[in-house]
């Protein structure tokens, strides 16, 4: 980014569900607590060469406690993912080609599916294991049912009766592929319409071995299927309930682990002393008045809070740790921070652009528009370590005179002059110094507007960008709701404990009137 936060640049311009469903959505989340383990121990930055801050010492815990926490925090990071993830999917485990785990895995299935295909072979066939098998598909496709189908619970238990079925097997009458055949046109029934063809070339399987294993892998997809529905059903209460749920997991986790608020401590801690120093330099006027008789001056709680947040936007991933409270939104807060970035020089590229371009075709919606997405395009890769701004704001510089040029002659007016074209390609190429005056104030406005939007977040119309961020308007107000819905969804769950922290000090007032924000908004 071009500037840094604690610079203070924000202070320009004044289907009904079953339990069957619920147990299939259970062991969905049980299947993803690892990787959802390895995605929370990837957002959390190396401690390395940072300082911790002075708390209350470490307390040591058992094997047992610490599984339990770690359960929690698993289970605390899933429900927070399902609220606010609106796209959110359990999928199938996939392992690596080369991992010993899927090494292991096919020799199992392969010894297991080998032994099935010797029983079978037999004269007279074994059927014990593939009689099994039948009754594990029985649950599983019972366990596919909703309260109401009970014309299809009885189907399936008449059917794949399992003591009707040894008595076969035991006369000699059993036919294996009568029953696949009504297992298949029962998945058919049940599954979801994505599923059709998998469950269609089932049919086209005619030996028994292949077609159990086909059968039981169409199935494990058909679960997933189930348990994404579940999530799907259960999202509208889960946002009723996740707020306390997530508060209550913390609390559970800052009991066996004290230090555990130690950086949001200093993120907050940070927040204020940048907005007391701009206070007192009269800076930020909007930030708090003065409350009270006090001597000096005061800051709104609120105000701190949401400078906090923005701070995160400008955050030094690489060599700071992220505060407890937002970890979970590690990941999303760096996404901000990439889209945001990509917007200041978009910003800055169109600023420069029309400020030297005439008047006339400035005001062209349509090619502002087309300007605008001729630059995305070029610096779409913007958030790759291989990426080269300097390099990239050539091309820019190169295209946009094209652009402007045959702007100006199909509005019948003069295209640039050479050296026009050199200093319009040499300002788009100083925006890549995150120090050009440009792309601070750009960026600065952006910060600004952000501000107002989390500030006014409850109400309407939404606040107007500032004056030369129109032409961006539209992608920064996605940016700001999704930015701004995550923020308060954050302060709903931990506002008590950044209440605590910041009463700490005499510097705020009316702490007691800060109320939790409801989940209407949600």
């Amino acid at each position: 980014m071009s500037e840094n936060l604690d610079k203070s640049n924000i202070n320009e311009a004044g289907k009904s569900k079953s339990s069957d469903s619920e147990q299939g959505l259970e062991d969905a989340m049980e299947g993803s607590d690892e990787a959802l383990q390895k995605t929370i121990k990837s957002g959390s930055p190396s401690t390395q060469r940072v300082q911790r801050p002075h708390s209350s010492p470490p307390r040591f815990v058992t094997v047992e406690e610490l599984l339990e926490t770690a359960k929690g925090v698993t289970n605390m990071a899933l429900a927070h993912e399902i609220v606010i993830n609106g796209d959110f999917q359990i999928k199938p485990v996939e392992l690596p080609e080369d991992s010993l785990e899927k090494r292991v895995k096919d020799i199992v299935h392969k010894a297991f599916w080998d032994c099935l295909s010797v029983q079978l072979s037999e004269v007279p066939p074994t059927y014990d294991r593939a009689i099994k098998l039948v009754g594990e598909i029985k649950e599983t496709l019972l366990s596919f049912l909703l309260p109401g189908h009970t014309r299809l619970r009885n189907q399936i238990t008449e059917v794949l009766d399992l003591d009707l079925i040894k008595q076969e097997a035991e006369n000699g009458a059993l036919d294996i592929s009568k029953l696949a055949e009504f297992i298949i046109g029962m998945m058919g029934t049940l599954c979801a319409p994505v599923r059709d063809e998998e469950v269609k070339r089932l049919k086209d399987v005619k030996e028994i071995v292949p077609l159990f294993r086909a059968i039981f892998s169409v199935l494990d997809l058909m679960k997933v299927d189930m348990a994404n529905f579940a999530v799907s059903s259960i999202r509208p209460h889960l946002m009723q309930q996740s707020v306390e749920y997530e508060r209550k997991q913390f609390q559970e986790f800052l009991e066996k682990q004290p230090n555990s608020l130690d950086f949001v401590t200093q993120w907050l801690q940070e927040a204020t002393d940048d907005l007391m120093n701009q206070k007192y330099k009269n800076a930020l006027p909007a930030a708090g008045g003065a409350a009270g008789s006090g001597d000096g001056p005061r800051l709104d709680p609120v105000a701190v809070q949401n400078y906090a947040y923005l701070k995160l936007l400008k955050w030094d991933h690489l060599h700071r740790p992220f505060p407890e409270t937002v970890l979970m939104d590690h990941s999303r807060f760096q996404e901000f921070q990439l889209q945001l970035e990509q917007l200041t020089v978009l910003g800055a590229v169109l600023l420069v652009t029309f400020s030297m371009a005439a008047p006339g075709i400035a005001s062209r919606a349509d090619f502002a528009e087309k300007l605008k997405m001729i630059v995305k395009i070029l610096l779409t890769d913007m958030h790759l370590p291989s990426f080269h701004l300097e390099d990239a704001l050539t091309a820019v510089g190169e295209k946009v005179c094209l652009e402007v040029s045959s702007c100006l002659s199909l509005c019948g007016l003069s295209p640039l002059t050479a050296d026009k074209e050199a200093v319009l390609k040499g300002q788009i190429q100083a925006v890549a110094s995150p120090d050009n005056p440009i792309r601070r104030i750009v960026d600065s406005r952006i910060l600004t507007f952000l501000d107002t939007y989390l500030a006014s977040s409850h109400q309407k119309p939404s606040p107007i960008a500032p004056g030369g961020l129109g032409p961006i308007q539209k992608e920064l107000e996605a940016v700001a709701v999704k930015f701004v819905r995550l923020v308060n969804y954050n302060k709903m769950v931990f506002s008590p404990y950044y209440d605590a922290i910041l009463s700490g000090t005499q510097l705020f007032a009316g702490l007691s009137c800060v109320s939790t924000p409801s989940v209407s908004w949600l």
